[in-house]
């Protein structure tokens, strides 16, 4: 049972979630990482905006599960991936929310790349992603 303190996103720290109509491309190495037209946009606070990709649009094989973990009150656990391709630069690279808290539930079965640990996190305006 989870014993952390809960915190609900409100006037004083807000958080919306929204589809991003834009195409999500993630590179690192010369490889497509993430590729989607289906990612959302987490805005918490006055925090940088986060892309949330689907892990249906992320190449998987690419990351490797780590043991690092964090919390955060307002949207729960969360687990890391390494991207072995970047060295020690993408050490924990990616994360995910496997269990959301429910103000922010749309971003289960998602992953975020922070943008300092692969080549390029870009918003394109063509509409169809490639494939791995």
């Amino acid at each position: 049972m989870n014993t952390r303190a809960q915190k609900i996103p409100g006037p004083d720290h807000p958080i919306t979630v929204k589809h991003n109509p834009a195409r999500v491309r993630v590179t690192l190495g010369g490889k497509v990482i993430a590729d989607s037209v289906n990612s959302l946009t987490l805005q918490e606070a006055s925090y940088p905006a986060v892309h949330y990709i689907p892990r249906k649009d992320v190449d998987m094989s690419l990351l490797q599960w780590t043991d690092h973990e964090s919390y955060c009150p307002y949207k729960g656990e969360a687990s890391y991936f390494s991207i072995p391709l970047g060295g020690e630069r993408s050490k924990n690279a990616v994360w995910s929310y496997e269990n959301p808290y429910e103000a922010v539930a749309g971003i289960k079965e998602h992953v975020a790349f922070y943008p300092d640990r692969v080549d390029s996190i870009e918003e394109l305006s063509s509409p169809e992603p490639g494939k791995f």
